[in-house]
């Protein structure tokens, strides 16, 4: 079998490599260019686009913003998973929130604004503090804006001056007061079975995911169970295959929807070496019509990501149960560069694993690790 993901990053070649033991070839598109590419090597294939659609089994995508006129043609061949429509949901927020309300999924009080002027009825309906959002191509904190009181709303107001809000909408959403970060990553085949994997805790420092934490510690049955809920009636709803993550915040024993990210997602690293059966490797049993795989996690696990840095130590493969995953990348500020496993038997144990890694890494590359170790460390077995 073939696949072809449109897009040639880490979560294509994390793809490619879940895919091999099962006989499942992946190639890959680089969509600035149509080029189909190795999704390790980034060597040009000798295949035209059209020649790798003909030849696949399924098409699907490692991201969200990929050229509608690629998905359009991709969308033709009826081999594209998932959905075109729930792909665009994903890169779009005013879709997004449109879905949400449609399905009757908890998420922040919004309103969406096409002129700067409206900003003062937002405050008016919403509060004067709020989370100004593109609805396009805003990721890992960029495309936001913050409005702590009405005093700032000029200053908001002279930043957003130079947008086109007719062609790229905000959305404004009252600002959350939020216990913590969630997600949930799951996934749906082509016959309607969903499997989910345990809820993670995400931690983040300025809008990138720093680290996460599966299963969230001190999550109970009846909240493990609501989240799977609001899971089936996004995927059911959206007619959807393959897996899809859902980011949400804990509000008390209440859950509200923040995003959408319809793909494999960074929150569900973890699973490769903390499940049984890898998000990857899930997502493309999905979309080739294989059985999905147990989502079980077999103890505490974290992920940290490595960003905008290389210059740590390999030694940190000395710790038991830690798994480095690097992307071969050029260094850039605020680029992931590669991910960190790290598996243990207790949350305490967890805890001093990662006060272990943290001799081994740059601590301001990551201010959020010192801070979840102690916290993991105090929770008994």
């Amino acid at each position: 079998m073939r696949v072809l993901v449109y897009g040639a990053g880490q979560l294509a070649q994390m793809m490619y490599l879940a895919g091999c033991p099962l006989g499942i070839e992946v190639q890959a598109v680089e969509v600035s260019n149509d080029t189909v590419v190795h999704p390790v090597s980034k060597r040009p294939l000798d295949i035209s686009l059209a020649q790798a659609i003909e030849s696949s089994d399924a098409l699907t995508v490692e991201f969200e913003h990929v050229p509608e006129r690629l998905l359009e043609q991709a969308s033709k061949t009826e081999k594209l998973y998932p959905s075109m429509n729930a792909i665009l949901v994903g890169a779009d927020r005013v879709r997004e929130k449109r879905l949400l309300d449609a399905l009757n999924v908890p998420n922040a009080a919004h309103q969406v604004v096409t002129y700067i002027d409206e900003l003062e009825d937002c405050v008016s309906a919403l509060g004067d503090k709020l989370i100004i959002k593109a609805s396009r191509d805003g990721y890992d904190g960029y495309g936001q804006w913050r409005l702590m009181s009405e005093e700032q709303l000029p200053e908001i107001k002279q930043a957003l001056s130079n947008l086109d809000l007719k062609k790229v909408p905000l959305v404004v959403e009252a600002m959350v007061n939020f216990d913590r970060e969630l997600s949930l990553v799951g996934v749906r085949d082509k016959d309607g079975d969903i499997k989910v994997y345990p809820l993670a805790e995400n931690l983040h420092h300025q809008g990138q995911l720093h680290v996460s934490v599966a299963p969230a510690p001190f999550v109970s049955e009846a909240l493990q169970k609501k989240a799977g809920e609001i899971f089936r009636v996004l995927a059911e709803g959206m007619n959807y295959v393959g897996v899809l993550a859902v980011e949400m915040f804990q509000c008390g024993d209440e859950l509200l929807v923040n995003e959408l990210a319809p793909r494999v997602h960074n929150s569900g690293h973890w699973s490769m070496s903390g499940s049984d059966t890898s998000q990857f490797e899930n997502h493309l049993r999905a979309v080739t019509g294989l059985p999905l795989g147990d989502t079980e996690a077999r103890g505490p696990s974290a992920m940290v990501n490595i960003i905008g840095c290389s210059s740590f130590s390999r030694d940190l493969l000395k710790i038991a149960g830690c798994h480095l995953h690097w992307y071969g990348k050029t260094v850039r500020e605020k680029r992931k560069m590669g991910h960190i496993n790290v598996t243990a038997a207790t949350y305490a144990e967890l805890g001093s694993k990662l006060e272990e890694l943290g001799q081994y890494v740059p601590s301001e590359y990551f201010p959020k690790l010192g801070k979840e170790a102690r916290k993991l460390k105090q929770i008994e077995s």
